[in-house]
């Protein structure tokens, strides 16, 4: 017989793994801010705010993407069942003073596992699953305007008029393209449901390319990669090369007549490498094309909102003003130091006590994102 100490160990240990995947932890103790803005400061960055819109451009507000996961494996049907909670992160985003946000899916969700070394897919998918698991993750953010929480905005007019309404702008994006499997007539179905941001590749090395996590598969950009870029150009769907393998994203950004974005990763430097990190080479052609980095405030190699601060300023260095943005991945992140969407005035008021313009702190909170929206469907 399995004792029931045995049952909740297991379950307590299955939840603990997840923590690694960046899905899910318990309350922890928030992260230390690191530096203090004056009463001054502080209303600074709350006006600043209300007049500049701010876009976080990979996030996934509320977890939505669990809700009605199907063929999970037991670890992920824990955090499942643990539910959703929209509601309380657009609260945090209007107490915050956010305008929005790219509201992601999560393509290959079925197929992932835990494990000590962060999330994989570890197994393929059925056949219909991925077009199944689509439907069922896009529709559910569709709902939320139907619940009147946000507004789903399809272009950066559509960003602006919900902001000066007060509403919240939802951008919607799917993180991972495995849904279009070798389909590329998905993309204009895609793109009718309000889809304006693809990240091609997750944790699941797909019919587009590699990941830059797990094993290294070395084919770059498949043929059909090459036709889903053409398409998104033509389309009008910004693309996100974050996952993907190095030589992945290279072939992305050179196959691409558009921008292309990497929404939540940093550079990797002598004194700190991770496999999700990339090079200051591609993050300069990133940024050639037109594009922009998002800041990842990721607990990797930082435990503070200040040192979130410090990673911002060092891709300002490498890319300039024009090509950084705010890429949280908020509420799916990593040991966030930005946890909570309430702490965005302290972002605001810690970059412009160090002397950022205000006209360059606009561009990295929603103003580059804007522009490569803008720029993609050629408004």
């Amino acid at each position: 017989m399995v004792s029931r100490r045995k049952v909740v160990g297991g379950v307590v240990a299955g939840v603990a793994v997840l923590a690694a995947g960046g899905y899910y932890k318990f309350k922890p103790q928030p992260p230390e801010v690191g530096f203090s803005l004056s009463d001054a400061e502080m209303d600074r960055a709350i006006a600043f705010l209300k007049a500049n819109p701010a876009i976080d451009s990979h996030a996934h507000p509320g977890r939505t993407f669990v809700r009605e996961g199907a063929n999970l494996n037991w670890k992920l049907n824990i955090y499942r069942l643990m539910g959703t909670f929209e509601n309380t992160a657009i609260a945090d985003m209007n107490k915050g003073g956010m305008a929005g946000a790219v509201f992601n899916g999560v393509a290959d969700f079925p197929l992932l596992e835990p494990g000590d070394n962060g999330l994989s897919a570890t197994r393929e998918f059925e056949d219909g699953e991925s077009w199944a698991a689509y439907r069922t993750q896009i529709e559910n953010l569709i709902d939320l305007e139907g619940a009147r929480i946000v507004t789903i905005a399809r272009n950066s007019e559509e960003i602006l008029a919900a902001h000066a309404l007060g509403r919240q702008a939802a951008v919607l994006g799917m993180e991972g393209a495995d849904f279009l499997e070798n389909d590329i007539d998905r993309l204009q179905a895609v793109y009718d449901d309000g889809v304006r941001m693809i990240t091609l590749i997750h944790y699941h090395n797909n019919t587009l390319g590699d990941i830059t996590t797990g094993e290294d598969l070395n084919r770059g950009l498949t043929d059909f990669g090459h036709e889903v870029v053409a398409g998104m150009n033509a389309a009008g769907i910004v693309i996100d090369a974050a996952h993907a393998s190095a030589k992945t994203a290279a072939q992305i950004v050179t196959a691409s007549a558009q921008p292309v974005v990497i929404t939540h990763s940093h550079i990797n430097t002598p004194a700190l490498e991770h496999p999700r990190f990339i090079s200051t080479e591609l993050a300069k052609s990133i940024a050639q094309s037109g594009g922009y980095i998002g800041a990842w405030p990721a607990g990797i190699g930082i435990n503070t909102l200040a040192g979130f601060i410090d990673r911002i300023e060092e891709l300002v260095n490498l890319v300039g003003e024009d090509h950084v943005a705010l890429g949280s991945d908020m509420d799916a992140n990593y040991q966030p130091v930005l946890e909570t969407y309430r702490k965005m005035p302290l972002v605001v008021g810690a970059l412009l006590q160090r002397g950022h313009s205000e006209e360059a702190v606009a561009k990295f909170i929603g103003g580059n994102f804007m522009r490569v929206m803008d720029e993609v469907q050629g408004v």
